[in-house]
């Protein structure tokens, strides 16, 4: 489980699949509104608030994205209210209000574009090639929808060396970020930044 602040009142959490089934759940159970289900956002609250300082105030908003052989991507937001944290851990749980979105395509974030060609030169190495990349906020978005040769997990765990899943939906980069380049993302790259290296020393 990794934890990361987005704001003073929003936290995100990333959960892959063998965390889910260390605490006993699956993808469809965070479908279900079910004591195992509090439990783990309790625990996952809890630890936020430890390591992060992150504190409960009154209900809370709870997005969960899921993403194809990767796990959950748990976007976190306190309402600002006056209630003790304590109070909130009753036995009554916290008020939440659950988002569930689910994606097939991988779509990543890099918070340097030096990340972005430190990938590219691994997947070009796996005969890779495709993949759209956008900027948006100053970060950079791969969108990989085609279908792979490579091994789903692999591919992800590839990724995940160089970047994080993305809570942004790819609609919203679509619309107001800028698409560098439209296809074929990972041979550019490797052609102009890494072969392209290569051939001026």
């Amino acid at each position: 489980m990794r934890l990361e602040r987005l704001t003073h009142n929003k936290i995100k959490i990333f959960l892959t699949f063998d965390d889910l089934i260390d605490r006993g759940l699956t993808k469809e159970d965070l479908w279900k509104d079910s004591f195992k289900v509090h439990q783990l956002f309790r625990d996952m609250i809890e630890e936020a608030n430890e390591e992060l300082g992150f504190e409960i105030n009154g209900s809370i908003a709870v997005e969960v994205y899921s993403l194809p052989a990767q796990g959950m991507v748990i976007i976190v937001t306190s309402q600002s209210q006056d209630y003790d944290f304590e109070e909130e851990f009753s036995d009554d749980y916290i008020e939440m209000q659950v988002t569930l979105d689910e994606s097939e395509d991988i779509f990543y974030e890099f918070e340097e574009f030096e990340h972005v060609i430190q990938l590219c030169q691994r997947l070009y190495a796996l005969h890779f090639y495709g993949g759209t990349l956008y900027a948006y906020n100053g970060r950079f978005y791969l969108h990989v929808a085609e279908s792979l040769h490579i091994d789903m997990n692999d591919f992800v765990a590839i990724l995940a060396e160089f970047g994080s899943p993305s809570t942004i939906t790819i609609h919203r980069v679509q619309e107001y970020g800028k698409k560098l380049i439209a296809s074929h993302t990972v041979r550019e790259i490797y052609q102009y930044f890494i072969n392209g290296k290569q051939a001026d020393s």
